[in-house]
C-alpha cells in the first residue's frame, strides 16, 4: 500500500524576492505538500495520534513562511522542509512553493520551486552511543570539521559525531569521565576525538575562552551554565551551529529534576541567551532524552547559526 499525505493550496503572505523592495512587502504565497508517512496503524485505530496531524503541518509551514524574509524561494523551500523533517515522522517529503501573484509581467501563473527530500536522518538503535534523538535528527546541519562538545562526560554525542566523520573535542571537568571516553574512542578507532579537562565554573566572574571562531559546531546537552553563553558564541565559526537541549523549568516544578531550578531555562530563556545567532529550530515542551529513555523529559531544545 502506498502511504502519503497529501496537503494543497497552504496560502500565507511571505517575504521573498531579490530586490529589498520585494521583500519589504509580504506577498502571497502558496505550497502543496506530499508527505510519505506510515498511515496503517491510523487505518486501523482511527485515531489522530497514530498519525501526522495535517493541521500541525499546514501552522508550522505557516511560521516558518511569515517568519523568515529570503531572496530566493529556494531558500524558503528548505526551510520549510527541514522544518518538517524534523517536527514529524516523515519518510519523505515533496513541497511545491510557488508565488502566486509574481512580479513578472509576461506570467498568468505561478513561479516557484519543487523539492524532494528523502529523510535520512532517523534514529539508528544498534549505534553504540546512543545520543539524543534531537541530535539524530539535526547533526546533519552542522559543516564537516571541528566539533566541540560541552560537558561531554563519557561522550556518548563526541563519539557519534567523531562516527560521522566530525573532528571532535570532548571538553569536561571530570577526568575520568575523559579517560572513558578516550578508552571508547579508541576501541571504537577513532583517531578524531581528543579531550579537554577544565573546570567551567571555577570562576562565575571569568569563565574559560572556549576559543575565537574555531568551531564549525558545538554541542551542549544537558548542561547549563549560564555565565559561559558569550564564550560559546565566540568560539562558533561564522555559519557555524550551536545545537542545544536542556531542562526547563517545567521538569524541575513537575518531577523535581534537577533539584535545584537554577539548572533549568526559563520559557524562551535559550533565545536570549543565544541572541543575535539565528534560529533554525526552537521548541520547548515534552521530549525522549535518549532512544533508552521512554519517558520524555520537559526540555528546550536550540539549533541555531552564526551569521
Amino acid at each position: 500500500m502506498s502511504e502519503a499525505i497529501i496537503i494543497e493550496g497552504i496560502r500565507f503572505q511571505a517575504r521573498c524576492g531579490v530586490t529589498p523592495d520585494e521583500r519589504q512587502c509580504p506577498q502571497p504565497l502558496l505550497a502543496d505538500l506530499e508527505l510519505a508517512c506510515s498511515v496503517e496503524d491510523a487505518i486501523h485505530s482511527d485515531s489522530l495520534a497514530k498519525t501526522v496531524d495535517y493541521a500541525r503541518v499546514v501552522q508550522r509551514v505557516i511560521d516558518v513562511g511569515t517568519t523568515n524574509a529570503n531572496a530566493l524561494i529556494e531558500r524558503l523551500t528548505d526551510q520549510i522542509a527541514q522544518t518538517l523533517l524534523l517536527e514529524f515522522p516523515i519518510q519523505r517529503l515533496t513541497i511545491w512553493l510557488r508565488k502566486a501573484a509574481p512580479p513578472l509581467p509576461d506570467v498568468s501563473g505561478s513561479v516557484g520551486v519543487r523539492l524532494t527530500y528523502p529523510h535520512t536522518h532517523a534514529i539508528d538503535s544498534a549505534s553504540p552511543f546512543h545520543p539524543s534523538p534531537f541530535l539524530h535528527k539535526t547533526a546533519h546541519m552542522i559543516p564537516k570539521g571541528r566539533i566541540l562538545d560541552v560537558a561531554a562526560g563519557e561522550g556518548r554525542h563526541a563519539l557519534y559525531m567523531a562516527s560521522q566523520g566530525y573532528d571532535v573535542t570532548g571538553l569536561d571537568r571530570d577526568g575520568c569521565a575523559l579517560a572513558t571516553l578516550t578508552r571508547r574512542a579508541g576501541e571504537h578507532h577513532l583517531p578524531n576525538l581528543s579531550t579537554w579537562e577544565a573546570d567551567m565554573e571555577k570562576d562565575p566572574e571569568a569563565p574559560p575562552a572556549l576559543g575565537d571562531q574555531e568551531y564549525e559546531g558545538i554541542l551542549v546537552f544537558f548542561y547549563l551554565f549560564r555565565p559561559l553563553f558569550p564564550s560559546l558564541l565566540q568560539a562558533l565559526k561564522p555559519g557555524g551551529i550551536l545545537i542545544y537541549e536542556t531542562f526547563l523549568i517545567d521538569n524541575h516544578l513537575r518531577f523535581n529534576h534537577p533539584r535545584r531550578k537554577e539548572f533549568c531555562l526559563e520559557h524562551n530563556e535559550l533565545l536570549h541567551l543565544t541572541h543575535p545567532l539565528r534560529v533554525l529550530h526552537y521548541d520547548e515542551g515534552p521530549h525522549p532524552a535518549s532512544p533508552h529513555q521512554p519517558e520524555p523529559a520537559m526540555t528546550a531544545r536550540l539549533v541555531a547559526q552564526k551569521a
